[in-house]
This record gives C-alpha cells, sequence and structure tokens, in this order.
C-alpha cells in the first residue's frame, strides 16, 4: 500500500501543480483531490487498527494522514470555493511535523534519500502556508516547485520501489544527486523571484520620485 499511495500522490500533486500553473481546472482536480484523500484517510486506519500497535509502525503510517487530509481539503476547497486560509494554517502545521520527520529519517534511520525528500515536502507546504494564508502571489512558483516534486519525491521513487531498483545502490546514489539538483532549481526560481520583486520596487521608486 506505500508504494501504491506514493504513485497516487504523485498523481495528485502532479495535477494540483498543473491547475496552479493554469493548465487544469481547479473543480476535475479537486474530484482527484478528493478521491486520493479518501484512500489515504481509509487505508492507513485499517492498517494501524490491523497493526501490531508497535510506535514506529504506526509512525510510518500516520504520515500518510498529512496527505491525505491536505489533499482533502484541497478538494473541498475546489469545489466548494471556500476560503483557502485554513489550509494554509494547516499547511504550516503540516511542514513543522514534516521536519519532524526528516530528522527522524536523518538521525534514526540513517536514509538520508528520504530526509531530503521530508525537506522538500516541508518545504512545499510551507509555500502553501505562504500562499493560502498570507495571500503571497506565489502560485506559478509554487506550481513549479510541486510539478517537480511530483516526480523526484513521489511518482518515480514509488516505481523505483515498485520495481524493486532501490535494490540497487548505484540507483540510490545517483538518485542524490537528482534531489540535490532539483533544490537547486528551486534556489534558482527564489532567485529569479526575488530579483524581479526588487526590480519592480526600484521602478516604483523611480516613478514615485519622478
Amino acid at each position: 500500500m506505500g508504494d501504491v499511495g506514493l504513485l497516487l500522490s504523485g498523481a495528485t500533486l502532479f495535477l494540483n501543480s498543473l491547475m496552479l500553473l493554469g493548465k487544469a481546472d481547479n473543480k476535475s482536480v479537486g474530484v482527484f483531490n478528493l478521491f486520493v484523500g479518501l484512500l489515504q484517510i481509509i487505508f492507513p486506519i485499517y492498517l494501524i487498527a490491523v497493526s501490531n500497535q508497535d510506535h514506529w509502525t504506526i509512525f510510518n503510517l500516520a504520515c500518510v494522514f498529512l496527505f491525505g487530509l491536505t489533499y482533502l481539503f484541497v478538494g473541498i476547497i475546489n469545489l466548494t470555493g471556500i476560503d483557502g486560509s485554513g489550509l494554509g494554517w494547516f499547511s504550516l502545521w503540516v511542514s513543522i511535523i514534516a521536519v519532524v520527520y526528516m530528522i527522524v529519517s536523518l538521525v534514526h534511520n540513517h536514509d538520508i534519500i528520504n530526509a531530503i525528500t521530508w525537506a522538500m515536502w516541508a518545504y512545499l507546504w510551507f509555500l502553501f502556508f505562504l500562499s493560502m494564508a498570507l495571500n503571497k502571489k506565489i502560485d506559478i512558483y509554487i506550481g513549479k516547485v510541486a510539478f517537480v516534486q511530483s516526480w523526484v519525491t513521489l511518482t518515480i521513487p514509488s516505481l523505483f520501489s515498485l520495481t524493486g531498483a532501490w535494490k540497487i545502490e548505484y540507483v540510490s546514489n545517483i538518485w542524490i544527486y537528482v534531489q540535490v539538483i532539483s533544490l537547486v532549481y528551486f534556489c534558482f526560481c527564489t532567485g529569479k523571484i526575488m530579483l524581479a520583486a526588487n526590480n519592480r520596487k526600484s521602478e516604483q521608486d523611480l516613478s514615485v520620485s519622478s
């Protein structure tokens, strides 16, 4: 279920990125969010109920709710048109929890790839907070970040796991470089946004002074 859940999350984030980029309709994407969100609420509840109740088992299953509730929230907002500030503040909370999972992955599991993945997810949820709670006009930027993450953190890793490719050592080594390149791309996009903002401010200052 874990790998299949990651694959479905990749599809959902991919569609959400296209929506943010203005390529897909909000309501049609919202329906898919509801479908995957419900699956990622129902199945973790069942798996926790039938598990051995070990705290690490529950810890690993609990993270699925972060995605499921986010997708449900997005779907409801898209279909009803209600204010999204609640999702924004929820995303801030989730980004903090994602940092905890990042630290556990690094310190307890010694899993660099998973740690970087959680760091990337924490960043994405924080961007949703900036957009939906603080009304920052960064939807295009979030769309680009979400598009990359839909493939780098979800879709391709789930396919690697389903096909057993993670057992090949050089695959995991290469993937660390892919993640680093993705982070560099995010920094590049951030720099472009900051430069554009500074240019607009300079133009405004010049217009006021003249």
